[in-house]
């Protein structure tokens, strides 16, 4: 069981690498499909932290879905201002899900910390949640608040985990209530927008 590691998504970026030039070229190739059925997610992300950027969104696109990524805006204002932060809450209301690309310097930046609060408004329970990357061979250590949100995690071969066994693959782990474990595959998670 493993959260997801910087050497993974520098994989998944050289895979992007392989397939397009640049992470906008990626991103823009998409606005052109119908996106009608496609679950469409709010990315948040600490900005200059680009290469794990490329490496989460080929992760997600491998699941079929549309990624909002604020800088890629066109109607984004070009520099930062009360602008910026209303167009940011609407897109998070906009979009079915909220993931926050969980690495510590983005759980200590204060826009981060600001759209999660705006995703935990917008979409708590259900479509929200935390995509921790941690640095190879080390422990993930977010904040606590990070506890009461649903977190992807791998897990690595058939294995027992949270009260069932599990074969390999990439879940939403929901925080424990009442002793109760929710664990759901990923593309059921992304597939349901209820």
């Amino acid at each position: 069981m493993s959260f997801i590691t910087e050497s993974q998504l520098r994989n998944q970026r050289r895979s992007l690498k392989s397939s397009y030039t640049t992470l906008n070229e990626s991103l823009n190739s998409f606005k052109g499909e119908n996106s009608l059925f496609k679950t469409k997610i709010f990315l948040s992300h600490k900005h200059d932290e680009r290469n794990y950027l490329e490496g989460a969104i080929s992760f997600l696109k491998s699941y079929g879905v549309d990624i909002y990524v604020d800088w890629l805006d066109d109607g984004m204002p070009k520099t930062t201002s009360g602008r910026t932060a209303g167009r940011i809450k609407q897109k998070i209301k906009d979009n079915h899900k909220f993931i926050l690309l969980a690495t510590e310097r983005a759980i200590s930046s204060k826009w981060c910390n600001w759209e999660l609060g705006l995703g935990d408004a917008a979409k708590y329970i259900n479509h929200i949640a935390i995509l921790p990357i941690k640095e190879d061979y080390s422990d993930f250590s977010g904040s606590e608040y990070l506890e009461i949100y649903p977190y992807i995690f791998n897990v690595d071969y058939y294995q027992y985990f949270k009260g069932n066994y599990r074969t390999k693959g990439t879940y939403v782990v929901f925080p424990s209530i009442n002793g109760y474990d929710k664990v759901v595959p990923i593309s059921e998670w992304l597939n349901n927008r209820n």
